[in-house]
Order: C-alpha cells, then sequence, then structure tokens
C-alpha cells in the first residue's frame, strides 16, 4: 500500500515538473514547406521591433519565396538579412523575400536571416507564445506560434553567455525604442555591449 501511494504520488510530482516547462512550438507543414522551430525573445522594455527565428524546409520540387507574415504582437512582419560588408554589419529588408530553394534548408537566427516584428503592440513574454503567420509566395499562409526564450537568447534553448561581458553591461538605462534597422559595426564589435 505504501509503495502503491509512493508511486502514485511521485508520478504526480514528475507531472507536475513536466507541465512547468514550456511546450515547445510544433511544426507546421504546407504544401511541400515544413516550418520547424519557431522562436523568438523577450525584448528590452520600450523596444519597437523584435526578431522572429524558424527553420524552413523545401521538400518539393519548386522554388518558393517567404515574403511576410503577421504577428499579433506586432503591426507587420518584414523578411529581413544581416551580412557583413566591407566589415561593417549590415541589416537589410529582403523585399522580394527569402528564396527557398527545393530540396534546402534554410535557418532563420540570430545575425542571420530573420522575420522582424515591426511596430511592437507589446513585448513577447516568456513562456507565452506568439501566435502568427507566415506568408510564401506559392505555399500560401502558414499558422504558426512562436515560442518565447529569454531576452538576449541565441537559440530557442536560452540564453549564450559564452561571450558576454556582464561586468559593465547596464540595459536600464538604453533606449531601445529607436533602434537603427541599418545597422552598422565594426566587424568584431557586434557581440559586445
Amino acid at each position: 500500500m505504501k509503495s502503491g501511494l509512493r508511486t502514485m504520488l511521485g508520478l504526480a510530482g514528475l507531472g507536475l515538473v513536466a507541465c512547468s516547462f514550456p511546450a515547445t512550438a510544433a511544426d507546421v507543414t504546407i504544401g511541400d514547406l515544413v516550418i520547424s522551430h519557431p522562436w523568438t525573445r523577450v525584448t528590452p522594455p520600450g523596444a519597437k521591433v523584435a526578431g522572429g527565428y524558424v527553420t524552413i524546409t523545401n521538400k518539393g520540387k519548386a522554388t518558393d519565396h517567404l515574403v511576410g507574415g503577421t504577428a499579433a504582437i506586432a503591426d507587420h512582419i518584414e523578411v529581413h538579412e544581416m551580412s557583413m560588408d566591407g566589415g561593417v554589419m549590415k541589416m537589410r529588408e529582403l523585399k522580394d523575400g527569402l528564396e527557398i530553394k527545393p530540396g534546402a534548408t534554410v535557418e532563420l537566427k540570430p545575425g542571420g536571416y530573420h522575420v522582424m516584428f515591426m511596430g511592437l503592440k507589446s513585448g513577447p513574454v516568456e513562456g507565452t507564445p506568439v501566435k502568427g503567420t507566415l506568408k510564401f509566395e506559392k505555399a500560401g499562409e502558414a499558422e504558426v506560434a512562436y515560442d518565447v526564450a529569454p531576452l538576449g537568447a541565441k537559440s530557442a534553448g536560452g540564453m549564450d553567455h559564452g561571450t558576454m561581458n556582464h561586468g559593465t553591461m547596464d540595459h536600464s538605462k538604453m533606449d531601445h525604442g529607436n533602434m537603427n534597422h541599418d545597422m552598422k559595426m565594426p566587424e568584431g564589435q557586434h557581440g559586445k555591449h
């Protein structure tokens, strides 16, 4: 009797622990495209933009393009690319969308391709999925739910502290609301705050 009660209590406790972890966004298939691991991260107070990240696999025989989408927390979504140009990190909108070739997998991630939530109505809240859509030129619109990682996370799994210097960083006095989208940083400086 006691061992049965212990087993039940143990399983109940395990169930509570499992429920305390955030759910992972489900993969979505639309046409020949598979959309995996959509995520975003908490933004500083007053931020007007946020990045969205996802992996897209084209299992078809025709090229498609990610051209935009929607998000419940933003006015609209743009598709962006960050890249080095002459030793300077630049971000630009991909006006013709992001090409997804047949058989290719494209990862949207910090420091590379990403969707930009423009005109934030409210910031992403950790543990509360952000509902929205991704719009493709051929496949159409897919409903997605972005998992929300902590502020500064480098992946959906959490924050990468590896190269950060926390000794002098004070975000409380920073104004992130007027962020320049034509970010120009000298090479080697994009990881320093």
